[in-house]
């Protein structure tokens, strides 16, 4: 199998179908079924893996909009501006960036213009929240 780890193997495997069975995992990886249960559930325990999702493609969701937010916040304010973007409901996921922002946020909501609001009623409305650039998708292309 080369000088890929197991962990890695598997780990690629999961990320190309998070639905895969432990045999499938198991035949994909190179190794057994008990191995695949064991690997995964350390990688859980070890917080590698967080959970399991659906891709999703932007374009074929007739009742919902997305966009990528970038979020600047005030350093002194950051911890309690962070803890409030992730009680949100429309933030479907939140990430600390070393881009152009200091967080990213995937935000969801029925449409372009409840979307727009979750923007300037709830994300700019935070404390500490000095910034929010939004980027809507459109289409997924892989």
């Amino acid at each position: 199998m080369g000088a890929t780890s197991t962990e890695d193997r598997i780990l690629a495997a999961l990320e190309r179908d998070a639905q895969a069975s432990y045999a499938d995992i198991a035949e994909s990886a190179g190794v057994s079924k008990p191995t695949v249960r064991k690997y995964i559930k350390k990688l859980e325990d070890d917080g590698v893996i967080v959970g399991y999702s659906a891709d999703v493609d932007p374009k074929k969701l007739s009742s919902q909009s997305i966009a990528l937010v970038g979020i600047d916040v005030e350093s002194e304010r950051y911890v309690e501006a962070s803890r409030a973007l992730k009680s949100l409901d429309s933030v479907e996921s939140l990430y600390t960036s070393s881009g152009d922002h200091m967080l990213m946020a995937e935000v969801r909501a029925s449409d372009g213009d409840s979307l727009g609001d979750v923007i300037s009623e709830e994300i700019l409305s935070i404390d500490g929240v000095t910034a929010a650039h939004p980027s809507f998708l459109q289409e997924r292309l892989k």
